[in-house]
């Protein structure tokens, strides 16, 4: 865990942001330093986009309001605007593949399933709801009941099994 250094709040090594006050998180040269500047315009990363398997767009990418922060690598995934996004991992022979494919980051080891849980947005809010996966879904340490939205804010810490990613959300919802 480390500590803010505005108010003190404990977090898991490698979030980007404070939970608690929203202040940006700076580490040492040999940890991972933040990918994504909150007070100006996103960096397209064409890369991160690789992931998906929605259409890319670069504007779409580039006017991407939430991101997702893998907190093992430090790299940032923005979520091509869509109304829901799932995430999972790529299996052979899956005949529905999730929007989001979380197989790069290890995510069969880290016991992701194949349709792990969709991110919503709905009535200006961010919503999350775990897809009945075999290892659940957790935010901020928290399991939520699958099938049940739960609300999602700037600097929340998602776990899917053992995949720890941080949701980055761009201006207010």
């Amino acid at each position: 865990m480390i500590n803010c250094p505005h108010c003190k709040n404990q977090m898991y090594v490698g979030t980007l942001f404070c939970m608690e006050c929203g202040a940006q998180l700076v580490f040492s040269d040999s940890e991972f330093q933040s990918a994504w500047d909150f007070e100006s315009e996103p960096k397209q990363d064409l890369e991160a986009q690789s992931y998906t398997n929605a259409p890319v767009y670069p504007e779409a990418a580039s006017n991407s309001k939430i991101s997702l922060s893998i907190l093992e690598t430090g790299e940032v995934v923005p979520l091509v605007y869509r109304e829901e996004t799932t995430l999972g991992r790529v299996s052979d022979g899956q005949p529905i593949i999730p929007d989001l494919d979380l197989s790069p980051f290890s995510a069969y080891e880290a016991g992701v399933s194949r349709l792990h849980a969709s991110i919503r947005q709905q009535e200006g809010q961010v919503i999350i709801v775990d897809l009945g996966s075999a290892n659940g879904t957790r935010v901020n340490g928290i399991k939520i009941e699958p099938n049940v939205p739960h609300t999602l804010l700037h600097g929340d810490v998602l776990t899917l099994g053992k995949l720890k990613i941080q949701v980055l959300i761009r201006g207010r919802y």
